[in-house]
């Protein structure tokens, strides 16, 4: 078995939990409220400074320029397409593009900075493996329905699907996958933690967003 599917499979609950709820079912079925969507989507841009941090970081540790390569593409799509999807969002929506950190946004914040900080490439990529495979998975079976939602619903699905995307947690499991084998087990065993934690904390973003984050306005 991978290293990513054994680490996946160590906390299926939560995986199943985070990548088939009700707030992405009523994303894609276009159900959601608009201002669910809003303060989701004002807290989930919370996640961007720190995660183009981490990002930036995994493409330092890469081992080689080839290593690289991949994470330095995805950097610019994501300060790039989907950057400018926030903002388009939150005109549409009415809303301001900052807002107080929730604590589950919070929590998630503190999470990536603490991948950083270890300066340890499988921990960073732990996180990133989650944070991206998770997204994937729950919104591949909708790529279908994009065009019958509007903008903010629709291109937040279209941002998590396809084979371009899907070539990107492609490259962060294999590259996580890559590097397990030479770990010690305590490393492993960090690594470990951190993918547990993000995923029980993707799970807890979900059920906040279901409930409804505050909207700043």
């Amino acid at each position: 078995m991978r290293p990513t599917d054994d680490l996946k499979s160590r906390v299926q609950n939560d995986w199943t939990a985070a990548t088939d709820h009700p707030f992405t079912r009523a994303l894609a079925d276009g159900s959601l409220a608009p201002e669910k969507m809003a303060g989701y989507l004002q807290q989930d841009y919370l996640f961007l400074d720190g995660f183009v941090r981490l990002l930036a970081s995994v493409i330092a540790h890469a081992p080689t320029l080839e290593d690289a390569v991949p994470a330095a593409q995805f950097l610019a799509l994501i300060t790039g397409p989907e950057n400018t999807y926030f903002l388009r969002s939150f005109d549409a929506l009415g809303v301001r593009a900052d807002a107080p950190a929730a604590s589950e946004a919070r929590a998630f914040q503190d999470l990536m900075a603490e991948a950083r900080h270890s300066g340890r490439y499988e921990c960073m990529l732990a996180v990133l493996v989650v944070a991206e495979w998770s997204y994937l998975e729950w919104a591949t079976p909708f790529a279908g329905r994009v065009d019958d939602l509007p903008f903010w619903l629709g291109e937040w699905i279209t941002l998590h699907t396809g084979d371009a995307f899907a070539d990107v947690v492609a490259y962060l499991r294999g590259q996580l996958d890559q590097v397990w084998p030479g770990l010690s087990a305590a490393e492993r065993a960090h690594a470990e933690d951190l993918f547990i934690r993000a995923v029980s904390l993707e799970r807890a973003f979900f059920d906040a967003a279901e409930a409804g984050f505050d909207v700043a306005r």
